[in-house]
């Protein structure tokens, strides 16, 4: 019995790890030997890349948004891949051709890591900017991302991003709410060396540091880790902002968690030097910390819960334990009702994003197991 209570306090300690012990540790780091980015302003050639597709609905205002950019015209480039788009979303990027946009269109469809790979064998920019085909760049955003590159140990930056949503859009606020949550974390990881997980929409490395990206992964996760490898750090910059919408209904938003996590999860394999402790140490605590743990969180709450369902009926204390697991159990399934006012809908949204997110989680490892690939994808559906 005291094996089983071992067992449950020792998961119970993993799954919680990730979200509240990581981020202490990785601040106390920062806080003691801080490294600052040394941010200048300058102007350097520029290469945007907006992969696509089946984005008519948005593609316009996105290209409108770089075009307006307040960085010198002649310093800047702007690529749209389109990945075998029918909906017209060439027809509305060739319509930029008179104002320097430039198309390049990918037939076979072969996903986003593909179509980055082939735009960079036309790219001229010294630094590559990274824009989702629905992003909205405030007009500062690659001026400010360009400034953080004057720092010669910088090799790739990541700026923030918001999610627009209507109000009680469940699946929009517990994405939200997450995403607060890393920028927060992205802030610590930035002080202290370099951050784990980028947005992938309002992103830019050094030319120099590209190297192809296998289409089977994905590149938001792979690219900084190959940067870091590198010897270069990846900061955040929340200067450099831009805004997307966000899923409108938890189901898409399901989809996309799979997604990316089955991504994620064949790009640690695939990056699994970044793993090695006696390589880059910090670099190793904080993938693992940050990552490797957090997608094996499920698997840790669902020994914790039946370990302490077990205990519970022998013992006061992993009783209580019990009962509040089940209220937190409860409170996301709540959660996931549609129509509850705004008080409830906000003490259960984060828990309902946190069970829906682990749920991903779970499906994208079986999916690994069962040796599946996913290289397209759909416009934020996922």
């Amino acid at each position: 019995m005291r094996l089983l209570e071992a067992l449950c306090i020792a998961t119970l300690v993993l799954a919680l790890y990730p979200l509240c012990g990581y981020p202490l540790l990785i601040a106390i780091i920062g806080y003691v030997r801080p490294r600052p980015v040394d941010r200048r302003p300058g102007a350097v050639p520029v290469t945007v890349l907006i992969p696509a597709y089946n984005e008519a609905d948005c593609i316009a205002e996105t290209i409108e948004k770089v075009l307006q950019q307040e960085y010198p015209p002649g310093l800047l480039e702007v690529i749209v891949v389109s990945d075998s788009s029918d909906d017209g979303t060439d027809d509305i990027v060739r319509g930029f051709a008179g104002r320097g946009v430039q198309l390049t269109r990918r037939e076979p469809r072969r996903g986003k890591a593909a179509a980055l790979n082939a735009a960079m064998r036309v790219a001229r920019g010294e630094v590559i900017v990274f824009s989702d085909a629905n992003a909205r760049f405030v007009p500062d955003t690659i001026a400010r991302l360009v400034e953080n590159f004057a720092d010669p140990s910088v090799g790739y930056v990541t700026g923030e991003l918001t999610l627009l949503h209507r109000a009680g859009n469940r699946a929009g606020e517990g994405a939200s709410g997450y995403l607060r949550y890393e920028n927060w974390l992205r802030v610590s990881e930035s002080r202290a060396g370099s951050v784990i997980g980028v947005n992938g929409g309002v992103d830019a490395m050094r030319r120099a540091l590209y190297t192809d990206v296998p289409d089977d992964q994905i590149s938001d996760f792979v690219l900084p880790l190959q940067v870091i490898v590198a010897g270069y750090r990846v900061i955040y910059d929340p200067r450099a902002r831009s805004s997307e919408e966000a899923n409108e209904e938890l189901g898409p938003e399901f989809r996309m968690r799979v997604r990316v996590a089955l991504r994620a999860m064949r790009g640690l394999w695939y990056m699994r030097a970044v793993l090695n402790p006696f390589a880059q140490p910090l670099a190793a605590f904080c993938v693992i910390s940050h990552k490797l743990l957090r997608y094996l969180t499920f698997v840790f709450l669902l020994v914790a819960f039946t370990a302490s369902g077990v205990l519970a009926m022998r013992t006061t204390g992993f009783r209580l334990l019990f009962e509040l697991e089940l209220l937190a159990v409860l409170l996301a399934i709540v959660g996931l009702k549609k129509g509850l006012p705004s008080l409830l809908r906000r003490v259960t949204g984060l828990a309902s994003y946190f069970l829906i997110s682990n749920a991903a989680f779970a499906v994208a490892m079986l999916r690994i197991v069962r040796g599946e690939t996913m290289a397209t994808w759909r416009p934020r559906g996922g």
